[in-house]
């Protein structure tokens, strides 16, 4: 029996590689989860940047409190089962009226994951509409395989490597994601996605978190780690995080460095190792 989602939802998840839009937090919910973020923000003197806006989850409580929520996890959970990891997490901010951008992309084709069974919970903390620079998504694309990417960083791409896929789809508008504040979307981790600027007024805010069934593995030389936020995990394919306990402390600074180092270690070997 679904939790959250529609029938009809989960069969376009299934039919076109996502789903939304998908109500899950209240008003109060996101005031209170934005202004912990921001008045973090305050407090570091900066706003959310690497490598801190990676598994924000081992650092603050915002980002905690996302990747435990319950309708979150029911979203996913009608998605990929009731054993659900989180293997990796990303806060995109793009300023109000300003040219961050997104080039399509696949989320698999760093991630190194096998089956390619991860959904990614996009959460927005502030409205992202067309204006604000949502998601856009080429419906049906989960089903090709990891498409060659290639690296172009530039000042105004949200991801720092720049990574993303040159030719195959230039013109495609695709289809817009919009989402109010406190609506998720979710998408599969081989739809190709992209999105543009943020010509509205406000910051455009979203934790992308990336779940996975227990069941999947890393595929490579290096054994990264992922945390567990619902069933049990019989496989042990990952080292195991723990759970926030006080955020920004010395523990939780030093759990977070040591799971963004294994991440990066295993984008560093490239598309090309993702099969040892």
């Amino acid at each position: 029996m679904l939790k959250i989602l529609t029938p009809a939802q989960v069969d376009g998840y299934r039919r076109d590689g996502f789903a939304f839009p998908v109500p899950v937090l209240s008003a109060a919910e996101v005031r209170d989860l934005r202004a912990d973020l921001e008045s973090g923000e305050a407090r570091q003197g900066h706003p959310l940047d690497f490598p801190e806006k990676s598994k924000s989850y081992l650092l603050y409580r915002w980002a905690d409190a996302l990747v435990h929520h319950p309708k979150v996890l029911d979203a996913v959970e009608d998605v990929i089962g009731p054993d659900i990891l989180v293997y990796h997490s990303t806060m995109w901010i793009k300023e109000a009226h300003t040219p961050a951008y997104v080039r399509w992309h696949q989320d698999g084709a760093y991630f190194f994951l096998d089956p390619l069974e991860h959904v990614t919970a996009w959460v927005a903390l502030s409205e992202a509409s067309e204006r604000a620079g949502c998601m856009r998504v080429i419906p049906g694309t989960h089903r090709l395989p990891m498409i060659d990417h290639d690296d172009k960083p530039d000042p105004h791409n949200m991801i720092k490597r720049g990574q993303g896929i040159s030719g195959r789809f230039d013109g495609e508008r695709g289809v817009s994601m919009p989402l109010g504040a406190g609506e998720l979307s979710l998408h599969h981790t081989a739809l190709v996605h992209c999105s543009p600027g943020n010509d509205g007024d406000d910051r455009r805010m979203g934790l992308g978190i990336s779940f996975i069934p227990a069941h999947v593995r890393p595929l490579g030389p290096v054994r990264p780690s992922a945390l567990l936020v619902r069933g049990e995990d019989r496989y042990k394919h990952f080292l195991p995080e723990t759970r926030l306990a006080t955020p920004m402390s010395a523990e939780a600074q030093a759990a977070h460095a040591e799971a963004v180092r294994l991440f990066r270690a295993r984008q560093d070997q490239g598309f090309t190792k993702a099969a040892e």
